[in-house]
């Protein structure tokens, strides 16, 4: 199955769901007046694009209506997909310029964190790349054991300590090996608590501490994973996430098991971090870069 073609096949729940609501509604109106904007806003919003992000595009299409004066409703349809490619920015891919590159990956636990490393340590050996990982969630012995097993499946190295470990000390040893090993890339796990959210900044901020420290002023990958079945739920852990770490980037997971996936519109705009990787499936190579265009071109397809 073809690039594309996947991220068509992950987002059918979505189209088959949030693009036959909004076919519905562009064919049932005769002309582009209020009613039709208030409905499209309603169909938007149990979409879960969000009330913020569907009041912007029904503003914008509003604005592009008026100005060019069009009734037919394929052409509507047509500027609201460019209004949605907008939102979702410029694609923006991870920064691997410097060698090694470190990538510290966050979320709360059930997202699909660890199998989300493991795909990304397939993905960038399956491209020539050295990859290390580190089991930095010491917090559960599941984590660490869970990540020994991606490890083995994408055929990469991994760093880890006992359970109960020191975090940062974690990351300290595995960016060392990565030098010592030439590694291209590092991934390091974190734990999947938010809780306590103090608890939760004070340990990212010591790991960001020895990385820094380590690293220099190399750039440095934040990821952080979110599960596109939970919905505005995602777009609030985002924003709660945001307050303790300098985030750089989102990776959606299960999007091909959900109907939810507008919220991947919703996290662009109400948080302003780009989304860099959706997983469409649960084949070890089935997440893919993220492509604003590819996105509205398999949700309007």
């Amino acid at each position: 199955m073809g690039f594309f073609s996947r991220i068509k096949e992950g987002l059918k729940k979505t189209r088959d769901t949030m693009m036959g609501k909004i076919d519905e509604v562009i064919h049932s109106f005769k002309k582009i007046d209020e009613d039709f904007f208030e409905e499209l806003l309603d169909t938007l919003i149990m979409s879960d694009v969000g009330v913020h992000t569907a009041e912007k595009i029904c503003d914008e299409l509003r604005k592009k209506v008026k100005k060019s004066g069009e009734s037919d409703s394929e052409k509507v349809k047509d500027m609201l997909k460019e209004i949605i490619v907008e939102i979702m920015g410029e694609d923006c891919q991870l920064d691997l310029s410097q060698k090694p590159t470190v990538i510290l990956v966050i979320g709360v636990n059930g997202v699909g964190k660890t199998t989300t490393i493991g795909k990304m340590a397939h993905y960038y050996k399956s491209q020539g790349k050295k990859v290390l990982l580190g089991a930095a969630d010491t917090f559960r012995a599941a984590a660490i054991d869970q990540l020994k097993i991606w490890a083995e499946r994408a055929d990469v190295d991994i760093v880890c300590h006992s359970e109960g470990s020191d975090p940062a000390a974690v990351v300290f040893d595995t960016i060392q090996a990565g030098k010592a090993r030439n590694c291209d890339i590092i991934i390091c796990d974190t734990a999947g608590r938010l809780h306590n959210k103090k608890h939760l900044m004070d340990e990212l901020a010591k790991i960001n501490r020895i990385i820094r420290r380590e690293m220099g002023d190399v750039p440095t990958e934040s990821l952080l994973v979110l599960d596109a079945t939970t919905g505005q739920n995602g777009v609030n852990q985002a924003k709660l996430f945001a307050e303790t770490t300098d985030l750089t980037g989102i990776v959606l997971t299960k999007l091909d098991g959900t109907a939810k996936g507008g919220v991947v519109i919703a996290i662009r705009e109400e948080t302003g971090l780009p989304v860099k990787y959706i997983g469409v499936g649960e084949q070890i190579d089935d997440l893919q870069p993220f492509c604003a265009k590819d996105f509205a071109d398999a949700l309007f397809s």
